[in-house]
Parts: C-alpha cells; structure tokens; sequence
C-alpha cells in the first residue's frame, strides 16, 4: 500500500521526527505494529503569517519496498586508455565536467593551481590567523572550487541549463545527505563539503581520469586558430581533444593570458559591495516574528533583499547576495595587498550570526576612467577597491567595517560589534574606501530595507568590507549551441570564470554541458 501525502504542519511536528512520524500514522489511521515506512519528498518554510508553518510532501508505504529517493546510478566506466580531453579548474563546473566526459568515454585530464581539498585547510589557517595569503591556495583556489570553502548552498534558478535533480542525486552519490533532495533551498554545508569533493576525485581517479594539484596552467598551445593542449608551470606540455576552461570567477591571470593572446574576452556586468553582519537571533526575530528566539525546531532563517535606487539620475540595482544564515564572514583575498569577504555556513547553520553580501550594480559609465583596460576595466575596478579596503584596514587581513546605521548617518563608528571574521575589523569610513557609486546607492538601499524589514537596519547591524567577487567582470564569449569559443575551436569557456554560472549547481551544469559539447564535437559522443 502506497499513499502520498501534502501536509501544511506546525514546526513541532513537521521538523521533529518522532512528532511527524506519529501524525502520519494517525493521519492515515496506522499502527505502528504496521511498520510503515515514511519518508518526506519535499519541505518548505512558509513564515509569511505571524504563525509560520512547513509544507510538506510526503510518502508511505505499507508492505511495500520504497523506491531509492536518488534514482541516479551511474557506473563509471574505465577511461584510461580513451582520448583524452584537458581541464583547467578543479572546481564544480571541472569535477562535474571530468565525470560527465568518463561517462561518455572519454578521459578528463584536470590541472588544479591549489592543493587538495585536506592540505588546503593550512593555507585557510594561515589567512585566518597569520594574515598570510598564499596566491595559489586560498579560500578561491584548491580542489573543490571557491564552493568547497565558502557555503554549499545548492539552489539555482537556472532551471533551463540542466537537470537540477541529476546533479543533486550525483552529490548524494558522493556521501552528501539525501536532505538536499527533500529541501527546497538544499544546503550541503561547508564543513561537509570536503568529504563530497574528496570523493567525487576517488571517481575520476578510479575512472583512469588524471588530477594534477600544484599545476598551473601558464600557456595555451594553438595551431592554426585551434587549440591542442596548455603548458603548466613545470614546463611540461599536456594534449587533448579539447580543453574546458572552467578557472572561477578569480583567476585573473588566466584573462589575462587571453587578452594577451589577442583571444576574445569581453566585459560584463557584475556587482559590488560589502558583506552586513547580524546577530542570527535578529534576523530570526524579523522573520519568523518571533519575541525571544526561533526556538528547538526552525532552522535559522535567511532573507532576500532588492530594492532599486538613484545615483547622480541613473538606477542602481542593490541586492543582498549569497546570504548565510548561522554563518561566518571569511577572507577571501588571493592575492597580498587585497581584502576580499565573502560568506559560508557549516551544515547545521549553528553560528551566532548571519551574513550578508550586499551589493550595488556597476554600469557601463562606472568604468570610463579605466577606458585603457579594454575588457579587462572591470578587473582593474575589482583590484582598485580590494586594494582600498587593504589600505584603510591596516594592510594586514583585517577588514574595514562600520556600524550599518553609522554608515547611513555619515559617521565613523567609535566601537564595532562581536564578528565571526577571524581575522579582526577595523573601524573606518566606509565611504573613503568605496566609490560614490557604489556607497550612496548602499546608503539608500540600506534605508529602505530597514523600512521594509524594521529591525534589519538596528543597532546590531555592522558592514564588512568588501565584497567584491559576486562573479566574473569578463566574459569569455562562446557559441550558444556547441560552448565552444567563437574564434577558437576546441576551447570550451564554462563556469563562472567564463561567465556562464553563478554558484555550485549552476557551474555544475554547464561543466556537464561543456563536456557534453566536446564530445560531440570531437569524439563523435551523442550529445
């Protein structure tokens, strides 16, 4: 016997398993001598009303073995002596590219600049308590990607590039929790995260994929307007069928590279801003309307903003950005001399505070003074302000802050509040460290998301800057249909350093679809 179930329930019973299971079985007039077997499909938070309350869907089955929830099982084969296709980026959109080529055949050869996911740890360390930065193994670069060591967060509007459910079922087929299947916003969880990346590896490596850590990617070998292979830093020449480029959004010399190689880049348009920090318990009181705390059973709760504004009569987009509930502020600079924020939450979202980036839009006529960059003027604003934020902080990797509501009022805060960023705060004027257009669109955007959440613009509320990698500023142009590079056959631009993706499952999906494209390109596979 099968029934399925749509249920709108309180926190108590919804969210406690021994609760739920006992309102199933009496819903449906059960014994428990019956052992039903009762599973959710999916769970939603609805905290619109002063009484907030969780959808559910559910399954129960009775004398009956259920289906697996992940009905994706895919068996790798061995691809070691196949032709072989080269990736630079060993992040989401590289590892879910190298499994994506093992299953059609052909063997992905990846080139990672950081180191694996576990030797990665110490170089996180020495940026939280020694303030050093190692340029080539940061919170940005390592195996894993930015994702690994930032959030995990695994929710997407991107319903047209891929199959959603695929890649969460291939997560889960790496050790990460079924809840990510049942959650509407799913949430691996940074401190789970390696354990996922690390065996993702174990598959291609025992697939007879290749992954060299500590190996940059230096040069590109082209013949004739194609490209056959790159050169690492060892000097050593790799070739292949193709080549992926799936670097994240802050590997600035691989742009670089392009631009001097006279292959097409082009600018786009991205944001920035800072990162706002609140005590969870605040954001939990606004949303949940709460008097006191959330309670046992709600988990901590996040928020969206947008609003739009004016600056010197043109609108200016402000939106919060990758927000964290339960989570910390960490530095994510990768490069001396910069200070970069951004924002992560362990599985259980368990921290004191939450975070968020909160970002102004860059136009066009925000890039005139640096005209003599060409596509690279974006970069150069990026390093500009990464550059300022470093200066008026100490030129260590502490940061600048500022109270949210001293900001607005036009005054330097004589005290800052507790913060999850290891590395310390600095009290300053954020307005000597941002661009007018970027601090004054902020400034009345911060205004009116304290109308719009009363509560959210308080005294508790501090801003850390600054957030400056929400995604690339270039884009590397690429064919619509096939990914490839309009002038350069068999370069596959994809992922967020490209462009084309903006978190973990959307960069996932286009390293699928890339890999999917070379190989009906150049190794005859069906796409």
């Amino acid at each position: 016997m099968h029934h399925t179930l749509q249920m709108t329930l309180a926190p108590e019973i919804a969210l406690d398993d021994d609760n739920f299971r006992r309102f199933v079985i009496q819903k449906l007039r059960l014994r428990e001598s019956d052992n039903p077997f009762i599973r959710k499909t999916r769970q939603s938070i609805d905290a619109r009303s002063r009484q907030v309350k969780i959808n559910v869907h559910a399954e129960v089955y009775v004398g009956e073995t259920p289906p697996a929830l992940a009905g994706t099982r895919i068996v790798y084969p061995d691809v070691s002596n196949r032709p072989q296709a080269l990736i630079v980026g060993c992040g989401p959109a590289g590892m879910f590219a190298a499994l994506r080529l093992i299953e059609l055949g052909i063997k992905p050869v990846l080139f990672e600049r950081g180191k694996d996911v576990r030797t990665r740890r110490r170089d996180l360390a020495a940026i939280n308590k020694e303030h050093h930065v190692n340029p080539e193994s940061n919170y940005c670069f390592g195996e894993g990607g930015a994702g690994t060591y930032s959030d995990g967060k695994l929710y997407t509007r991107s319903n047209k590039r891929g199959d959603i459910r695929r890649v969460l079922e291939i997560f889960v087929a790496h050790s990460a929790s079924e809840q990510i299947l049942i959650d509407t916003h799913p949430h691996i969880g940074t401190n789970k995260l390696p354990v996922v990346v690390a065996e993702m590896r174990e598959s291609i490596l025992k697939a007879g994929g290749e992954i060299h850590f500590d190996t940059k990617v230096t040069d590109l070998i082209v013949r004739d307007n194609r490209i056959t292979g790159v050169v690492t830093n060892d000097k050593d020449e790799h070739t292949g069928i193709g080549v992926i480029l799936a670097t994240g959004h802050s590997a600035r010399d691989i742009y670089e590279l392009l631009h001097t190689k006279n292959i097409l880049i082009e600018s786009k348009s991205f944001a920035m801003g800072v990162r706002i920090e609140h005590p969870q318990n605040t954001i939990d009181k606004i949303q949940y309307h709460c008097d006191v705390d959330r309670g046992p059973y709600l988990p901590a709760a996040s928020y969206s903003l947008v609003t739009q504004t004016r600056y010197k009569g043109v609108q200016r987009g402000v939106f919060s950005f990758c927000m964290c509930p339960g989570g910390f502020i960490v530095p994510a600079a990768t490069a001396s001399g910069e200070v970069v924020v951004n924002g992560m939450s362990p599985s259980r979202r368990d921290s004191p505070y939450a975070n968020s980036g909160m970002v102004v839009t860059i136009e066009e006529a925000d890039l005139a003074p640096y005209k003599e960059f060409g596509p690279m003027a974006g970069l150069q604003l990026q390093r500009e302000l990464e550059q300022a934020a470093c200066k008026f902080a100490g030129a260590t990797q502490t940061a600048p802050a500022q109270l949210a509501m001293d900001f607005v009022k036009g005054k330097t805060s004589a005290h800052l509040r507790d913060t999850s960023y290891q590395p310390g705060l600095q009290s300053v004027d954020l307005y000597d460290v941002l661009p007018g257009h970027i601090a004054f669109p902020l400034r009345d955007a911060l205004s009116d998301f304290g109308r719009k959440m009363r509560g959210y613009l308080s005294g508790d509320a501090q801003l850390i800057g600054v957030e400056s990698r929400t995604s690339s500023p270039i884009r590397i142009p690429r064919e619509r249909e096939t990914c490839e590079h309009p002038d350069l056959k068999g370069l596959f631009p994809c992922g967020e350093g490209a462009g084309y993706a903006g978190g973990i499952m959307s960069a996932a999906m286009d390293g699928e679809r890339c890999a999917e494209q070379l190989a009906k390109l150049y190794a005859g596979a069906p796409a």
